[in-house]
């Protein structure tokens, strides 16, 4: 009979910095899509794909390459996406280079909205994020993504665009 190997369990340090992380994770988009919500009536995922948009050449993009970009699923981007468009900030169209893709584009209302919203979101993230780091630790804050990320996808370079 085939002995199941004991779990790997977490010491008191691993513990602490895995509830560390999961706190991070669960408080910070709240507190990002609070203040977003607050000051612009958008979601985090929201202001992302716009300011996505905002950086890409002529501020058009696949919506493939966007989802990529935004870190979500091409069905969640076409729901955000279709309320972008009904507010008038984003308008989508077929790729002329390849019908089977669709373009979205941050239409010029849109570009207005993202360059209103961006001070205070940056404000929020570097009080929340950057502000209470010293430079060695936002350094290794860095690193520490990289190899994360690295370890869920091994093809993601990390390397990308990433909107703050």
């Amino acid at each position: 009979m085939e002995m199941t190997p004991e779990p790997r369990w977490l010491d008191n340090e691993e513990r602490q910095a895995w509830m560390a992380l999961v706190a991070v994770m669960m408080r910070l988009p709240a507190a990002l899509d609070s203040q977003l919500q607050r000051d612009a009536g958008l979601s985090h995922f929201e202001y992302q794909v716009m300011a996505g948009l905002s950086e890409s050449p002529e501020r058009t993009i696949r919506m493939s390459d966007l989802a990529a970009i935004c870190e979500g699923s091409l069905p969640r981007l076409s729901q955000v996406v279709a309320r972008l468009e009904k507010r008038g900030w984003v308008r989508r169209s077929p790729d002329p280079t390849d019908g089977r893709c669709t373009l979205a584009t941050l239409t010029e209302e849109g570009w207005e909205k993202v360059v209103q919203t961006a001070p205070g979101h940056v404000e929020a993230v570097r009080s929340l994020v950057i502000d209470p780091l010293t430079k060695a630790q936002k350094h290794q804050l860095t690193g520490i993504g990289h190899r994360i990320l690295h370890a869920i996808d091994p093809g993601d370079d990390c390397t990308g665009p990433r909107s703050a």
